[in-house]
């Protein structure tokens, strides 16, 4: 089984297909640093970062030789698809993002998780669909964007040197995460 020869990679994806779950994942199992840009992005009480301040927090946290960052904004697309090796891509249906969107909001609401700074999940922000503040109204709004965008931006000159790999299912992504796992340790074995 071959070994991941990758050392910069993106996850990217619509909201709540699995990203930053995927990349802690996958950066653990590698020894990665792993980069949320959403933990980049957000300050306490919701407030967006300054984009100055967001995007040089970006440039120090992907000064590492190695890490995988899960995350689509395009404000600091350029800092960090220059120099990822792969993306990849959760491109799964809407019915199933839907479902995980719908399932990860109430966990987090129930459990009060303390998300980035000070933030915690509020049910009555995210189903008022009409709301900018709703990420349910952000799942349908670029949903179909990204279908279309991300094959369009990887067709770019300046993004021709990414191999993408895309998962049209989270089996899928397991199946090749338990691959990846395998394969790190297989590395870690050859060098003792």
């Amino acid at each position: 089984m071959p070994i991941l020869p990758y050392h910069r990679i993106v996850i990217v994806g619509t909201t709540s297909s699995g990203k930053s779950t995927l990349a802690q994942q996958l950066a653990d199992r590698l020894g990665y640093n792993f980069i949320d840009l959403d933990a980049l992005h957000w300050e306490p009480n919701w407030q967006e970062a300054p984009l100055e301040v967001f995007r040089k927090r970006v440039e120090t946290a992907t000064q590492a030789p190695a890490w995988v960052v899960a995350g689509n904004y395009h404000v600091v697309r350029d800092l960090i698809w220059h120099e990822a090796e792969v993306a990849i891509w959760l491109d799964y249906s809407l019915p199933r993002i839907f479902w995980q969107l719908t399932r990860r909001t109430f966990a987090r609401w129930w459990k009060r998780e303390l998300l980035w700074g000070t933030n915690y999940e509020s049910l009555s922000k995210h189903f008022k669909l009409w709301s900018e503040e709703s990420l349910f109204h952000w799942l349908f709004k670029t949903y179909w964007r990204r279908k279309r965008e991300y094959p369009m931006l990887l067709a770019l000159p300046e993004y021709q040197h990414l191999k993408l790999i895309r998962f049209k299912h989270p089996k899928e992504a397991d199946e090749w995460l338990n691959n990846v796992a395998l394969s790190a340790s297989e590395r870690s074995l050859r060098k003792s």
